[in-house]
């Protein structure tokens, strides 16, 4: 009799991005509607399937803000521990510089405006 080892489940974090963008004595925010309530919020998203993580916080904060940035340092990654569904996010978190703002570009839906 042949004994089979039990398969141990691969943990599996979502993956966000986050973009600290100070510009002067500012930080580049988003404020958006989250669930009915206005917040105001780093610049952030989730990761695409495929992509780079600072490819992802280059594309988060130009469709959050308009904004094109150059990630400069990495600050750290942070878990977070969803409580409606018990799903662990691992935000990485970049400073990140202003280079350009097109005023004209429509933000993501939910995104009520681009701050600082």
């Amino acid at each position: 009799m042949s004994q089979q080892n039990p398969v141990e489940p691969v943990w599996r974090p979502r993956v966000t991005v986050a973009a600290v963008v100070a510009r002067g004595d500012q930080f580049l925010m988003v404020e958006e509607n989250i669930r009915g309530a206005l917040c105001l919020n780093q610049p952030a998203g989730h990761l695409e399937s495929g992509e780079e993580i600072v490819d992802a916080l280059v594309r988060e904060t130009l469709e959050e803000t308009g904004w094109r940035v150059a990630p400069r340092h990495f600050i750290g990654v942070m878990p977070w521990l969803n409580p409606r569904h018990g799903d662990v996010t691992l935000r990485f978190a970049f400073a990140a510089e202003a280079l350009q703002h097109d005023a004209t570009r429509p933000l993501d839906a939910g995104i009520v405006r681009g701050c600082g």
